[in-house]
């Protein structure tokens, strides 16, 4: 019985541990969107951090027009990177925990 304890709890580390991993390696995934044709750009990381933003000069001349681009542009990437950051950190915690029925739908 105690032994069965032991290696959930050592699952439940491994979990703990790949999700680390994952979010480590979601750093470094880079994510682009755009809005306007290219006129606004921008590049997020799987984690959701903001890495570039571009802005061209034909933007900049209406600013209702570049503050509707800048959040049609961000909204796309972080909306995609959220995606992402969901599917890898629920894979890495289920890879390394048992087939326990009802266990995915928690996580």
């Amino acid at each position: 019985m105690f032994g069965k304890m032991f290696d959930i709890i050592g699952k439940l580390d491994e979990a703990k541990k790949n999700v680390a991993e994952a979010k480590d390696r979601l750093n470094h995934v880079l994510i682009d969107a755009e809005a306007g044709n290219g006129l606004v750009k921008v590049t997020v990381t799987g984690n959701r951090a903001l890495k570039s933003l571009e802005i061209s000069d034909e933007a900049m001349q209406d600013k209702e027009m570049l503050e509707d681009y800048l959040m049609l542009a961000l909204n796309k990437a972080l909306e995609e990177a959220g995606k992402m950051q969901e599917d890898e950190l629920k894979k890495a915690a289920t890879d390394a925990l048992p087939n326990i029925p009802g266990l995915d739908g928690l996580i």
